[in-house]
């Protein structure tokens, strides 16, 4: 079955080709949505939306563990879809260790300018 992770966000395939480092797994696509069942996937153009997912794999849909696209997440990678698409989990999606680690971070912060 399926899973569905806490975040993604869609990106144009045009946008993702930009990273230096970017290969797809074309074959994981998913079928055109007229293609009958078990036909070829389809081919992926620069206008098509992928999903970026939280863990900054990229899939052909929404869930977090089919169609994966895209799943070499490097420094580089991760840096790439901070700065150039502007990629942030929300708050609300991080997991409980990744917000109560982002919170830790900020407390000494917080306590140093209450001095």
């Amino acid at each position: 079955m399926p899973n569905m992770g806490r975040y993604c966000k869609a990106y144009t395939v045009k946008s993702l080709r930009e990273f230096a480092g970017w290969s797809e797994n074309a074959a994981n696509a998913r079928p055109a949505d007229d293609a009958e069942e078990g036909s070829a996937p389809r081919t992926l153009t620069d206008d098509d939306f992928l999903y970026l997912q939280e863990n900054y794999v990229v899939t052909d849909g929404i869930f977090i563990d089919e169609n994966v696209i895209f799943d070499s997440v490097t420094p580089e990678w991760t840096d790439f879809c901070h700065q150039t698409l502007g990629f942030e989990v929300p708050e609300y999606a991080k997991t409980p260790q990744a917000a109560a680690g982002a919170q830790g971070a900020a407390e000494p912060q917080a306590a140093a300018a209450q001095s």
